[in-house]
This record gives structure tokens, sequence and C-alpha cells, in this order.
């Protein structure tokens, strides 16, 4: 091969390749990926669906939205912090401290679903008992087995 075609095949190949990365740049491939960890004290899009199993959803997520928010943390820390499997670090926060957060939390959200229409009255006063009387570690564990007894 004569190696003036060949470098001339390598110089369009490299300029192929620039080309295609300012493309892929300018379409935003800069911020594909980047984590958009939400400030938990703003509002949220609800998350959708009907049903209880939807409702129940709403209001753990709005629950420790309220907690996290309460504590200065995102819900994503929270949640993690809370499963010492995760190898994430505990919050700085004592349990005592993130219990009455969460329970905070998510009596909050148990008060707006009510509000919203999403649940009934007796509903409401039920899992307001729960989660004032229930062990916050078993609500946390609980609650995806909770959710698929009503599926």
């Amino acid at each position: 091969m004569n190696p003036r075609i060949a470098f001339a095949a390598l110089v369009a190949l490299f300029v192929g390749a620039a080309g295609l990365i300012a493309l892929e740049l300018a379409n935003g491939a800069a911020n594909a990926g980047a984590l958009a960890v939400r400030d938990p004290c703003a509002p949220r899009p609800s998350f959708s669906g009907e049903g209880l199993d939807a409702t129940m959803q709403r209001i753990v997520l709005d629950g420790l939205d309220g907690a996290a928010c309460e504590l200065g943390t995102t819900r994503e820390e929270l949640v993690l912090s809370l499963a010492p499997s995760s190898g994430v670090e505990p919050l700085p926060w004592d349990d005592e401290t993130i219990e009455l957060a969460v329970r905070a939390g998510l009596l909050e959200s148990i008060d707006d679903a009510e509000q919203r229409g999403s649940l009934n009255g007796f509903v409401a006063v039920v899992l307001r008992q729960v989660v004032e009387r229930a062990p916050v570690q078993w609500l946390i564990d609980g609650g995806q087995g909770i959710a698929g007894l009503f599926d």
C-alpha cells in the first residue's frame, strides 16, 4: 500500500473520530451518566400509579424526603446509611434523632396522602398508629413485604 494513502486514511479516521466526539459533546454527552440527586426539601413530581401499592410507595418516598430534609441530607444517603451492608458511612446523628426524623416524615406524608384523597380516614389512622409504635428498622425492612401483601 502506498504510504501517502495509508497516511491519508489514518488522518481521515482521526478527523472522523474527533467529529463524532464533538457531535456527542454538543448533544450533552458530558452530562450523560451524571447522578442527579434531588433536594429532599424541594417538591418532587408525585410517584405515578394507582391503588394501595402506589399510595404506600408515595407515602414512604415522601416520608423519607421529609426525614432527609429535616436531617440535612439526601434521601439516597439516608436510605443507604440505614442499611449496614451498603458500605455507606452512617449518618452523623444518633439513632434516636434519625428515628424521630423518619417517624415525623412518614406521619407528614400520611397526612398529605389523606388530604389528597389517596387514603381514607380509617387507613390513615391505622398507618399513623403503626408509624408511631413500630420500630423504625422494622418499618424500613418490612415495608417491602407489607406492600406485597396487598397485590
